[in-house]
């Protein structure tokens, strides 16, 4: 077989790999890209868009429980499972072809297989155990992704135990659900269910749900679940899961006591592993660390001419992030001029839950943990106009700052549409934005994006609607 040349090959067409894959192109590079499953990786195919997608319908089962307060009436209402999980998939399907078409428009080669380093500046590419390509490149860029972690004992079996991937595509809608672990995952599968009708318990190693969130956000948001009926063990582990034959008992334990909880199917969202194995790194110079790829602020690895990028390296693990680092990583290759290193500080996070949650920068404690004398504001969604004509009326927006030189150090939200607002403080922060420009700002009346204005207003005293 001839070996191909290119000046980069991408490995992984996730939102990493397919994001530097056109940059490299539209830098003029002659760019392969090597995918063995689906073009848009498990975001776009698994991840991030079909469980938006999910979401989405469980926000309209939600209002239409609700439609009285707006004045309509209807009887016997229904849904149609089947169908909410084909459309969940067409939707991914979509935005898959629609990667297809980007490459086909930036001229960037796609390979369809398993691409593994086969010594320096090669690369081997399988499909199915039989060759298909023989590659050469002086820069190598891996974007492998990562997959969910399984827990000894608490293996999943694709029938009663799920990971995200048959949470996504059941066969039928479960009358009962737990989920073991509250972060972004669990807890949007935790909030898509239940507001579909099921009974869901939400079990978390930790001392609060969606952990890496501001505490004060985390502790509004765990009230707001409960009141939608979710019941949540915090501080809490699952010792065991017994397999029925048409449903599962988990052994819980919580400060010291043991107590069982019978569910028709329960979803494992602890954590991901990095895509390590069988890419050729054992006869490299590529560190893997706790399963996943070392490497500097550049993206490159120990070993010349290979780089990793997205979930194969470090957190946070967001297909956000991995498009950023995809770009960092080929214009630096490019020796494109004023290329900064990634500040994670600047990357927001978001949770599509009911409420949603979003934040970027600093929490509370982080920030005094840090040594930062720190000015607190907050704004409550009663408080805001638009919010009560929406009858969105749950959420509450905080600032934290500087108290010395007036910096925005983080801003963490919860209510409706918080991952829409979450950029307005992301494009500060980029900014090296201080209260004063802030305050300064002129937001415009009747929206959400108030409570932005007004949360800052209040770490001066300032505040009006309040």
């Amino acid at each position: 077989m001839a070996e191909q040349t290119f000046d980069l090959v991408v490995v992984g067409g996730g939102p990493g790999g397919y994001v530097a894959a056109i940059r490299a192109a539209q830098l003029k590079m002659n760019v392969a890209l090597v995918e063995r499953e689906h073009l848009g990786g498990i975001c776009l195919n698994w991840g991030c868009i079909p469980t938006k997608a999910l979401l989405r319908t469980s926000e309209i089962a939600h209002l239409m429980r609700h439609l009285d307060a707006f004045g309509f009436k209807a009887d016997n209402v229904s849904f149609d499972f089947k169908k909410i999980i084909e459309r969940s998939r067409k939707v991914a399907a979509q935005l898959s072809n629609g990667v297809k078409f980007l490459m086909k428009k930036n001229k960037v080669t796609v390979f369809d297989g398993h691409g593994r380093l086969a010594g320096k500046g090669k690369l081997k590419v399988e499909k199915d155990s039989k060759p298909v390509a023989d590659l050469a490149a002086k820069h190598i860029v891996l974007a492998t992704g990562a997959r969910a972690r399984a827990l000894p004992g608490l293996e999943p079996d694709g029938k009663l135990v799920w990971t995200y991937k048959e949470a996504m595509v059941p066969p039928s809608m479960p009358k009962s659900l737990l989920v073991v672990g509250s972060g972004a995952i669990g807890i949007e599968f935790a909030s898509f269910y239940r507001n579909m009708g099921a009974e869901v318990t939400v079990v978390e190693v930790l001392d609060r749900v969606l952990p890496v969130e501001d505490e004060e956000i985390s502790a509004f948001a765990r009230k707001s679940f409960e009141k939608q009926g979710m019941k949540i063990h915090t501080g809490a582990t699952v010792k065991a899961l017994k397999r029925n034959a048409g449903n599962v008992t988990a052994t819980i334990e919580a400060g010291g006591k043991t107590s069982d909880l019978t569910v028709e199917r329960v979803i494992l969202a602890v954590g991901i592993v990095g895509n390590v194995e069988n890419i050729g790194l054992e006869g490299s110079k590529v560190k893997v660390e706790r399963t996943h790829v070392a490497v500097n602020e550049w993206l490159e690895t120990d070993e010349p001419g290979v780089y990793a990028i997205g979930d194969l390296v470090g957190p946070p693990w967001l297909a956000h992030k991995a498009m950023h680092e995809g770009v960092i990583c080929v214009e630096k290759i490019a020796g494109v001029n004023e290329v900064h290193p990634l500040d994670i500080n600047n990357v927001p996070g978001c949770t599509y839950c009911m409420p949603q949650v979003a934040s970027v920068g600093l929490t509370e404690k982080r920030a005094k943990e840090l040594g930062h004398e720190v000015r607190v504001g907050r704004f409550p969604y009663i408080g805001n106009g638009k919010a009560i004509a929406l009858g969105e009326t749950e959420g509450m927006v905080k600032t934290v700052f500087d108290a010395k030189t007036g910096e925005l150090l983080g801003a963490h939200m919860v209510g409706a549409e918080v991952t829409e607002l979450i950029q307005g403080y992301g494009i500060a922060k980029t900014l090296e934005t201080t209260e004063a420009e802030l305050m300064h700002t002129i937001f415009p009346h009747p929206t959400l994006s108030e409570m932005m204005h007004e949360a800052v207003l209040d770490a001066y005293g300032r505040t009006i609607h309040i």
